[in-house]
């Protein structure tokens, strides 16, 4: 399997997944044969060749026939289109199908997760973690989106508002008042009929926002898995 297809699928059947979820803080893997999650620290020293190897040694004597890697990045056709904001340097340029000899799809985190939360109609899906992960699926027609670096207030975007760091300097008080604001545009920007708050930092909401439901982590594996085994899907 070259590149050039590294998105094809191999034969159905039992099909093994090892859903990759990237994160700023940690790398996850769970294989849909064993289901058993596994991870271990990144964080902005974390290059891709250090990735790969991390995951290497994290999936030791685990079997896989295809392999999903969400990033915290755009991502299009397959392709990483820039390097990461709070990981290590190297991500545009590697060949992660040769890396781990599998098929392999890669798309953004928060359509990861997104895929795995979704279940039908329109949905607006928010990633609350190191960052602030973004996707909108329409009818299983998979869109990421980069919301997250859109200005927001005095000169800062949203991400500088509802990020971890976020988080950590204004305290939970203002951080969940900037977060229901952001919800509120976005729900008149994009009109969906539900939307999921996942993450990390979902649990640090006891309140949600309108026509808003709280996600799982977990989602994010089951997305993975989906993106190889469920054929509505477009993405």
């Amino acid at each position: 399997m070259t590149s050039e297809d590294s998105s094809a699928a191999p034969a159905q059947g039992a099909l093994r997944v090892l859903a990759l979820d990237v994160g700023g803080s940690h790398v996850k893997i769970r294989c849909s044969a064993s289901g058993d999650e596994r991870k271990a620290d990144s964080g902005p020293k974390m290059t891709a060749a250090e990735m790969v190897k991390t995951v290497k040694a994290l999936a030791e004597g685990v079997q896989f026939d295809a392999v999903t890697m969400g990033y915290p990045g755009p991502v299009l056709n397959n392709r990483i289109l820039a390097e990461p904001f709070n990981l290590g340097s190297g991500w545009t340029s590697y060949d992660f199908t040769k890396a781990f000899d599998a098929p392999l799809r890669i798309v953004n985190d928060a359509m990861m997760q997104a895929v795995g939360s979704y279940h039908g109609k329109r949905m607006l899906f928010l990633g609350l973690g190191t960052g602030l992960g973004a996707a909108l699926v329409i009818d299983y027609v998979c869109m990421p989106l980069e919301v997250g670096h859109m200005p927001y207030r005095k000169g800062r975007s949203f991400e500088d508002y509802l990020s971890e760091a976020s988080l950590q300097k204004r305290g939970r008080k203002k951080w969940r008042k900037h977060l229901f604001k952001v919800v509120k545009l976005l729900d008149r920007a994009f009109r969906p009929d539900y939307i999921v708050i996942g993450g990390g930092n979902v649990e640090k909401l006891d309140k949600l926002p309108s026509k808003a439901m709280r996600g799982d982590n977990t989602n994010a594996f089951a997305g993975g898995f989906r993106i190889w085994t469920d054929t509505q899907l477009v993405l």
